[in-house]
């Protein structure tokens, strides 16, 4: 009514003309997605429609918008910008689909099928991790933790029901994936879902490990969570995300197992999965205690003095073989490492821990462990540990190879384990005394990395490995556990 009471129609014109230019323009930019998308439904029924045409009534519309009237052509411009934004974040979730995940998927299937892992090289390696979740209630602050160490690569939560299909009407499965679709969107993690069916844990992860990712992008870590009798805790009702949520219930997970109850996996079926990713090539990660390590206080504290991250790169469960440029040791510097950079974590400091014992020149190797970090490009503080009393204790208990069964069956008694796979015969006392060792190191760290020795051959000695791993990490608050058989590290630019 105001522009007729002005008497000039035509001011108008031109922008009315503009509207009508861009919206030929947007249908145009529609049919070239779906074009580009190679969407199946779409067909349009113009005989002669290619991608070519579209770009040349997207480019002609534009043309003729500025061609008529610049300011117009912006004012109108700027009007769709501001369109788009106000549905983007105001209008309810539509029932039209978003072609903009058509042209994702188009885009991420070519460039998977473009990544050759023919061509992987150790400079651009990246962590690609799988964790198996039992139950996400007790395993929040580890899903955070995790998302934090993989550094920009794969990460998959993995989850095994114990249940049989062809005793089902359907596959539970289905029901189950937006509840966890939901957890990775409330915890803010950059994690993809893989729930599988199996009639026994080991089977389920053994299938996620073959199956899980697709292409160049499939896990090379496993990580699990300790097994001990320790009772589990809710940390998904008492995390930030859900603190204010309105249900009682966060996303429907189930109750967390009662401590009286029998666990759904066994010592020696643990064990197993380690040892089964292991022969699969696949690095290991145990995490312990992390639903202890709260990351928001650790890291608030007052910058004198800094949070630590204590690493340990020898097996201590061999003090025979004390090294620390081995595969394994590598790959756990790395991994504390990829922690350091990661954003929340910069302000931690690394403390790179030297065994040494009187005799072997502590100096010359401090220097050539310094001459590695600076190798690598790593910035870390070497402290040199004296374990002249740690290994003595082990050779008074040591006894040299078993010389049969007999001689097996009264160690195993008296607590001292062989394991034949690089790992020598420990008892319990050296590793209690390695325990205490690894707990004097102060001030407190807000987690620790240590070396995990390989499992046993013998399969009868895993509830042994699994009892002196445990004494192993007894007491020391969040320890990560890391066993690597992957190269991760080069000298080269």
């Amino acid at each position: 009514q105001l522009v007729l009471f002005s008497g000039k129609l035509n001011t108008i014109a031109g922008v009315v003309t503009t509207f009508f230019l861009l919206v030929y323009a947007t249908v145009n930019l529609a049919c070239l997605a779906l074009e580009w998308a190679s969407a199946p439904n779409f067909r349009p029924t113009f005989r002669y429609f290619t991608w070519h045409t579209c770009l040349l009534g997207i480019a002609g519309c534009c043309v003729m918008m500025f061609l008529i009237s610049p300011v117009s052509a912006s004012a109108s411009l700027g009007f769709l910008l501001l369109l788009l934004l106000a549905l983007h974040y105001l209008s309810p979730s539509s029932t039209w689909g978003y072609i903009s995940q058509a042209l994702i998927f188009h885009q991420v299937r070519k460039y998977l099928l473009m990544l050759d892992v023919r061509k992987d090289h150790v400079k651009f390696w990246r962590p690609q991790m799988l964790l198996m979740v039992q139950n996400p209630r007790g395993s929040a602050r580890l899903i955070d933790f995790v998302n934090d160490l993989k550094k920009s690569g794969l990460y998959i939560l993995g989850h095994v029901e114990l249940q049989d299909l062809d005793m089902l009407p359907s596959d539970p499965l289905q029901s189950q994936q937006d509840s966890w679709l939901s957890l990775v969107d409330k915890l803010n993690v950059k994690a993809f879902v893989s729930l599988t069916l199996a009639p026994s844990v080991r089977h389920g992860v053994r299938q996620l490990l073959f199956t899980s990712g697709l292409g160049g992008m499939r896990p090379n870590t496993l990580v699990l969570g300790f097994y001990d009798d320790e009772a589990p805790q809710d940390g998904l009702a008492r995390h930030p995300a859900f603190s204010s949520a309105r249900e009682e219930v966060p996303l429907g997970f189930p109750p967390l197992r009662a401590p009286t109850t029998a666990k759904m996996l066994s010592a020696r079926e643990y064990v197993g999965i380690v040892a089964d990713a292991l022969k699969m090539l696949r690095n290991v990660l145990l995490a312990r205690q992390l639903e202890s390590l709260d990351k928001a206080w650790e890291l608030r504290r007052a910058a004198s003095p800094p949070p630590t991250i204590h690493v340990w790169p020898v097996n201590l469960l061999r003090p025979d073989s004390a090294r620390y440029a081995d595969t394994c040791s590598l790959f756990l510097l790395q991994m504390a490492c990829v922690l350091n950079m990661a954003r929340a974590w910069r302000r931690a400091r690394l403390r790179l821990f030297l065994c040494v014992e009187a005799g072997t020149m502590p100096h010359a190797q401090e220097e050539k462990l310094r001459q590695l970090l600076k190798d690598l490009r790593i910035q870390a503080q070497i402290q040199l540990v004296p374990w002249d009393a740690i290994t003595r204790l082990h050779w008074q208990t040591c006894r040299g190879p078993p010389g049969g069964p007999a001689e097996e069956e009264e160690e195993e008694e008296e607590g001292i384990v062989n394991f034949p796979t690089n790992t020598a015969q420990v008892s319990d006392e050296y590793v209690c005394a390695a325990n205490k060792l690894v707990l004097e190191q102060s001030p407190a760290p807000a987690v620790r990395f240590l070396y995990l020795p390989r499992p046993p051959a013998d399969t009868s000695l895993y509830p042994l490995y699994l009892h002196q791993l445990e004494l192993l990490t007894r007491g020391l608050g969040p320890t990560v556990l890391v066993h690597g058989v992957s190269a991760v590290t080069s000298t080269q630019l």
